[in-house]
């Protein structure tokens, strides 16, 4: 069964460019994992400091595989300096 889930992130105060392009290069590099099938980031319209990702796994391996990537690392160290919270918030999906 597919693994899907979205995650939330607010850039700090005049760090909304430095995110975006952090998450531009992630992007690239999780797409081209053999697991991913799907990994979109989005900039939200109304609030440009507000990010929404979208990921869905082929399973539970690749995204186990996923979370073990050095640039999800890399991602994830870079941002505790740059979102509120130092971290994105994750919310996992079931289908209906």
């Amino acid at each position: 069964m597919e693994k899907t889930l979205y995650a939330t992130m607010r850039a700090l105060s005049g760090q909304e460019d430095v995110v975006a392009r952090l998450l531009a290069e992630l992007t690239v590099h999780v797409r081209a994992e053999p697991g991913n099938v799907r990994f979109v980031a989005y900039r939200l319209s109304a609030d440009p400091a507000a990010f929404h990702v979208e990921e869905t796994y082929r399973d539970e391996a690749a995204f186990e595989a996923h979370m073990g990537m050095a640039h999800g690392a890399r991602f994830n160290k870079a941002i505790e300096t740059l979102v509120e919270g130092g971290a994105s918030k994750v919310v996992f999906l079931t289908p209906v």
